[in-house]
């Protein structure tokens, strides 16, 4: 499947960083490859540093951390991935919306993502095997999100789209990039004798 190029949007609010957030999305098998740039006054927000034994963790949101939502389309189910610039990292399963059944998702033992950091990016790359999930024909729904926190403290939510009067990256109706599972060709059959 191609690339999807998406553009994160802040939730209104007080103390929104002068950045931008891009990136692209794509699924080959069940193979999952995202890829999040921040630009602009990355120096006014908070970046946690690297971690040097990079782990599962709770809690991640708590600071600047990239995040997407997998949902099986026409399911209540989802998945919630948490990356943190510092390395730790979690998955998440849940049942139904917010939390119901919600548990680590244990069919995951990591998370494989790099980020790096220049004058004005910032910049994370992941590339996820869903195989342990998912089958790769089933479609997904995702949801790409960040948390920013700025060196003031203050947390700013950024999704595809905010759906409610409040940040609540759990809404199905912000799933709003479909990632069509593996089709696999017909044969054509030849012209008869």
């Amino acid at each position: 499947m191609p690339k999807q190029s998406f553009l994160l949007l802040p939730f209104p609010g007080a103390n929104i960083p002068e950045i931008s957030i891009t990136g692209d999305i794509s699924r080959r098998k069940n193979r999952l490859s995202l890829h999040y740039s921040v630009a602009g006054k990355v120096e006014n927000i908070i970046v946690p540093s690297p971690a040097p034994c990079p782990s599962r963790q709770d809690e991640l949101w708590k600071s600047t951390c990239f995040e997407f939502f997998l949902a099986v389309k026409d399911q209540p189910q989802y998945w919630e991935f948490n990356m943190s610039p510092s390395g730790a990292w979690n998955v998440y399963r849940m049942d139904a919306y917010r939390r119901i059944g919600f548990r680590d998702e244990t069919g995951l033992p990591g998370l494989v993502f790099e980020v790096r950091t220049e004058p004005g990016v910032l910049t994370l790359d992941a590339v996820v095997d869903l195989k342990p999930i998912l089958p790769e024909d089933q479609p997904i729904e995702a949801g790409i999100t960040a948390v920013i926190q700025t060196m003031d403290g203050a947390e700013t939510y950024w999704a595809l789209a905010h759906p409610a009067p409040q940040a609540d990256f759990h809404l199905r109706e912000s799933f709003i990039l479909a990632l069509a599972g593996q089709t696999h060709p017909v044969p054509q059959s030849g012209p008869e004798n």
